[in-house]
């Protein structure tokens, strides 16, 4: 079942008068996929979520599953009447109920104890049923709350930030967990993160936001070789933005001047651009005129400089070649080894 958003906008009114928190956003969750909303806090993403799951009223535009409305500015049913599963931040189990009584809490018809236990075994709970949520680890709450989640077998489920709050180790076995799971059960999911390791660990797509917009939507290999601006560039490829001007066949920077053959794809009309750069595409060549090492990082076979410019400019390269800090080198990228776009 996918979810559709058509032209949402949403905002608040403040102190400071009216807030537009989202603009004309239009994308559809694939079925029986995870789709991610990625962006920093206030890009507007637990606000989309929280209008899917009916905890806001739709104030523009339309929200869709299955070909069918469930939500508009006309028509805002209660959360409990959506076909939508919701699993928060810090789980929100019920503390004076058992794990199992959590369970079938949104079970229809009741109690059910061979769903329950099945749901229970299937989240690496089994055995748990009659504890308190107190009496869980972190990890294991987040695990419960997605069996009481998933177990009336809603036709979609969304997740703000589930694994927030485990330390990083387990987050990393919980996002592998709960996406074979969510793929087993083939739910259509919509996970709210600000981590972009996250994000390409777990989704199928990917919803980038910025200032209540979409900026772009597509696969993590999309989003990480065919970026649609340096800021997405630099989330999920871990470039670097150099400011740039053209002057015939060179481009100016900073940093020193590059030859125009080291942009990949077209190259922007504007005499102005921003360079996505790579760390690991960079070349260092001795210059006694050029950019001193500031830092030099072992990372096993290679090394991350920090390399910095008279005025304070700083651009990161790794290399294998061995370098000192103090030492001084120009600082020139491969051949179409960098993504140009047109500044601003």
């Amino acid at each position: 079942m996918s979810l559709e958003f058509q032209h949402i906008a949403h905002a608040y009114t403040g102190r400071t008068g009216r807030v537009e928190a989202l603009s004309d956003i239009a994308f559809t969750a694939p079925a029986g996929k995870i789709t991610c909303l990625l962006g920093s806090s206030g890009s507007g993403k637990s606000t989309l979520l929280n209008l899917a799951a009916g905890l806001l009223p739709v104030q523009s535009g339309r929200i869709i599953v299955a070909g069918e409305e469930i939500a508009s500015a006309s028509r805002n049913p209660a959360p409990e009447a959506r076909p939508i599963g919701l699993v928060f931040q810090d789980g929100a189990l019920f503390p004076h109920m058992t794990i199992a009584k959590n369970i079938a809490f949104g079970l229809s018809g009741g109690r059910s104890d061979a769903v329950i236990e099945q749901w229970l075994e299937r989240v690496g709970l089994a055995g748990l049923g009659p504890r308190f949520p107190h009496e869980l680890s972190g990890g294991q709450q987040q695990r419960a709350a997605l069996a009481r989640a998933m177990a009336p077998e809603p036709q979609v489920l969304l997740m703000d930030e589930p694994f927030a709050s485990v330390d990083i180790v387990l987050r990393r076995r919980l996002r592998r967990d709960c996406r074979r799971l969510l793929r087993a059960a083939g739910t259509t999911t919509i996970l709210v993160t600000h981590d972009p390791e996250e994000a390409l660990d777990i989704a199928d797509y990917i919803a980038v936001m910025e200032d209540g917009r979409i900026i772009q939507f597509g696969s993590p290999e999309d989003l990480h070789d065919r970026p649609a601006t340096p800021s997405v560039g630099a989330i999920f490829g871990g470039a670097q933005v150099v400011a740039a001007k053209r002057d015939g066949d060179v481009l100016q920077t900073s940093l020193g001047a590059w030859p125009v053959s080291c942009v990949a794809g077209d190259m922007p009309s504007a005499s102005e651009v921003d360079l996505l750069v790579h760390a690991e595409t960079l070349d260092c060549i001795k210059d006694a005129g050029g950019l001193v090492v500031v830092d030099v990082h072992p990372l096993g076979v290679a090394s991350r400089l920090l390399l910095q410019t008279a005025s304070g400019e700083e651009i990161t390269v790794q290399t294998t070649a061995a370098v000192e800090e103090g030492a001084h080198y120009r600082v020139v990228p491969r051949d179409a080894s960098v993504r140009a776009f047109a500044s601003g």
